[in-house]
């Protein structure tokens, strides 16, 4: 890339960083929980309300089951954080579920991890952005009237946050987050001191409206159907949770303890987030309908198209604080900055599982790669794209993209699971310490519960998702699969048609070689490449000329003769007045009269220096390269002959390599003058 491109580019995303700064960008606990933990964590944001969405089916008086399903979520929640801390301590090398299923249960089910996983980051992203939009959007009427467009926005931005690296991304999430966070927990306390305490009475903006039941009187499998929906549902609860265990190199030492801390810390505040506002949702008596323009009713009237429905978290918000207040417009802009945030979960875990399985050569080896900033630049690009294109194909519209999620994390989350007892059986077939042994058991245990448990909800998600939108994430699962199989057994076969063979090297030396020079006419790169052929002391050395017109064949002929060259010139006659399809022939006419023979072919070109001067040369010579890159036993060398142009190109290039841009190079301090310096100056 030219120097005069590296200006913007520091500006967007800093210095670059050497390799061995990389120990810098590891994260303390502070900045990690942030960086991994924003998606669950901000999931309270949107997760009570799509538990109330489902249940409004059976009208208001299903919403007395919300506790319940959110005493499921919590039990769900910590078997899962229990289970991690597990892996986090076997595991600590960030594969994460990938790596435990890989080596546990084999490749197929490490790839089945893997495409599930990433899925689940690219939903992340759009699930998260969506929906900060659509909160933003209730405050900032031209935010909602262009979504799509915002969220597309709100992606590129975020991926230059994170291009700039994980640690500067992870200090400006820590914020919004840390506020985020704050802000609920005060919600919370306020909202049930108000309550319980001073006994006042907390009305959300919707407690009048009423709610049109589409079934009523359910009762038996329709409710339990029902009831097992609205779980699944609450259950985004718990998507990021796999990110830590994924970005364990990512932590200070020691990593695993770190990890395994944080895990913790988020598990135990997002549940009581969620609780507590399911808790406050109840008690301000907060409405809500899949269908809010006809399902909600205002005095026995549906609100109409025009009405706008506000999240869960906003609604009791304005209860609590009461609608338009300061501690009301700060958590309301805390929940939507954290939204676009939690979207960095995956930017975090996505990169560094494409870098994994990159290594593992499931994906392009360009995704194992660092960037400047010693981010994995190439997975951030690829999961942008991925998800800006989901953004706007649904139109950045939340509800209908939440029912695309979860399914991939559940399906990580049992496998991974099942691994770990795999783990758990094979090490204790050999450990005979007593203690060890009984870490080992209790561990197992833990593992065989929060298989057997998500295992269980996977299929709940899966009966009640699905003709909702979840066979599209299964999709998406399948193609990651298939795709990275077929990546896989390329990149396999390349390596066993490039392994070396067991033979003596002697045998795989060609027999001759037999070296042609491609003549149209005699000048001075004509004169190189001859020149520069004979210093190659091949077998047999020949010229080859197309003769298209015969006028100039035959001039070409005579010169030839008149001048001594001493290098046979052979005549191909080309009837059609083409110039590539018979040097090909006639290549490949030798190679099948000797078949050990290798013919290397010399080609003369122009170098000029300027790109459309580049239009008007070297076409042929294009061509020709392209067509005998594909065929066997033939090497083909360019003999570059440079023209004026090119030297001018030279000289501009060795200017813009003389300037740095400002930021390309760091300066220290000025250098501090010497005792002679500073007496020579008091003079």
């Amino acid at each position: 890339m030219s120097k005069l491109t590296d200006l913007p580019k520091r500006i967007l995303i800093g210095r670059a960083l050497r390799s061995d700064k990389l120990g810098e960008t590891l994260l303390p606990k502070r900045i990690a929980l942030p960086v991994f933990a924003s998606d669950p964590l901000s999931s309270v944001a949107y997760a009570p309300g799509e538990v109330l969405l489902v249940l409004s089916v059976a009208g208001v008086s299903a919403y007395h089951f919300s506790p319940w399903i959110a005493v499921a979520v919590v039990v769900l929640m910590f078997t899962v954080v229990a289970s991690y801390r597990q892996n986090v301590r076997a595991y600590p090398s960030g594969g994460g579920d990938y790596e435990v299923a890989n080596t546990n249960l084999g490749p197929k089910a490490g790839l089945t991890v893997a495409s599930a996983l990433l899925v689940d980051y690219v939903l992340t992203v759009a699930v998260s952005i969506s929906s900060g939009v659509e909160n933003l959007g209730s405050a900032v009427p031209f935010v909602i009237e262009h979504k799509t467009l915002c969220a597309v926005g709100t992606i590129v931005l975020l991926t230059l946050m994170n291009l700039r690296g994980v640690k500067e991304s992870g200090k400006l999430f820590a914020i919004p987050t840390y506020v985020f966070v704050a802000g609920v927990f005060l919600l919370i306390a306020w909202g049930a001191f108000r309550g319980l305490v001073l006994g006042d009475s907390m009305h959300a903006p919707t407690s009048d409206y009423e709610i049109h039941a589409e079934k009523t009187g359910l009762a038996g499998f329709a409710l339990i159907f029902l009831l097992l929906r609205a779980f699944s549902s609450g259950c985004a609860a718990l998507t990021g949770v796999e990110a830590i265990s994924n970005g364990v190199p990512a932590f200070r030492k020691p990593k695993s303890k770190n990890a395994a801390t944080t895990l913790l810390l988020m598990g135990t505040l997002a549940v009581t987030m969620f609780c507590g506002i399911i808790g406050l949702a109840m008690a301000t008596d907060v409405k809500m309908a899949e269908n809010p323009a006809k399902d909600l009713l205002h005095n026995g009237e549906p609100v109409g198209a025009a009405f706008t429905q506000d999240p869960v978290i906003s609604q009791v918000a304005a209860a609590v604080f009461g609608d338009g207040s300061f501690l009301f417009v700060v958590l309301a802009a805390a929940t939507a900055l954290v939204l676009f945030l939690a979207a960095n979960t995956a930017y975090n875990g996505f990169p560094l599982l494409g870098s994994i399985l990159a290594q593992d050569r499931y994906l392009p080896r360009q995704l194992h790669t660092r960037g400047d900033r010693l981010a994995f630049s190439n997975g951030i690009v690829l999961l942008a794209l991925a998800a800006a294109i989901l953004v706007y194909i649904y139109g950045a519209d939340s509800t209908k993209l939440i029912q695309l999620y979860i399914v991939g994390v559940f399906v990580s989350f049992t496998l991974s699971q099942i691994g770990m007892v795999r783990h758990w059986n094979r090490h204790l077939a050999s450990e005979k310490d007593p203690a060890k042994r009984r870490h080992m058991i209790r561990s197992r245990a833990i593992n065989t519960f929060g298989a057997s448990f998500t295992g269980l909800v996977l299929v709940v998600v899966l009966v009640t998702k699905f003709t909702h939108g979840a066979w599209v994430a299964l999709l998406g699962m399948v193609i990651f699969y298939v795709t990275m199989s077929a990546i896989r057994r390329h990149y396999d076969r390349v390596a066993e048609e490039l392994a070396t063979d067991e033979e003596p090297e002697d045998s795989a030396r060609p027999s001759r070689v037999h070296s042609i020079v491609l003549v149209s006419k005699i000048h001075k790169p004509t004169l190189r490449a001859l020149a520069y052929a004979k210093l190659m002391r091949s077998d047999r050395l020949e010229a080859l000329s197309i003769s298209v017109d015969p006028a100039e064949t035959k001039a070409l002929q005579a010169e030839w003769s008149e001048r001594g060259i001493d290098v046979p010139l052979k005549i191909l006659d080309s009837p059609y007045r083409e110039i590539t399809r018979p040097v090909i022939d006639y290549v490949k006419g030798l190679r099948r009269e000797s078949p050990r023979e290798v013919i290397s072919v010399y080609i003369p070109e122009y170098v000029v220096g300027r790109w459309y001067e580049q239009l008007l040369h070297n076409q042929s010579a294009l061509r020709l390269k392209g067509r005998l890159l594909f065929t066997p036993g033939v090497m083909v060398t360019s003999v570059p002959w440079q023209l004026d142009s090119s030297e001018a190109a030279k000289l501009r290039a060795r200017k813009r390599a003389e300037w740095n841009p400002p930021g390309a190079v760091r300066r220290g301090p000025a250098p501090r003058p010497s005792r002679r310096e500073k007496a020579g100056s008091e003079k």
